[in-house]
């Protein structure tokens, strides 16, 4: 069973940064996508930043330029850089595994897919004025 558990979160003002870590344990298998969602007050769950085992990355429109999503090979630990945060940032954010490449995007890793996955409990990101 592989287990996730997000840490970094806190508060900072706007155009601050934070970095977030996933630290990951259990099986993984050989082909698989990790990343960062988040859920902003009153909306739905969102997509962040993804990377795959081929090492190919995608981003939220909203973070590009801003966020970098980055493993530690030697740990399989995952982080999140967080860089010029904006209020519009503010939220709970979670860590997230799912077998294979297949739709491995910020849009389609949500959805279990009938695979195996895991999701953190998520670690708070509060960015004030």
């Amino acid at each position: 069973e592989v287990r996730l558990a997000e840490s970094g979160g806190g508060s900072v003002q706007s155009g601050g940064s934070l970095r977030l870590s996933c630290e990951i344990s259990g099986f993984l298998y050989s082909s698989y996508c990790l990343g960062w969602f988040r859920q902003l007050p009153e909306k739905e769950r969102e997509g962040v930043a993804v990377l795959g085992t081929d090492g190919d990355t995608r981003y939220a429109t909203s973070v590009k330029g801003r966020f970098t999503i980055s493993r530690d090979s030697a740990t399989n630990n995952l982080f999140l850089q967080m860089n010029n945060l904006t209020p519009e940032d503010t939220g709970k954010y979670f860590c997230r595994w799912r077998v294979g490449l297949a739709g491995c995007t910020p849009e389609s890793l949500g959805p279990d897919r009938n695979l195996p996955n895991a999701w953190g409990p998520g670690t708070q990101v509060d960015v004030s004025s």
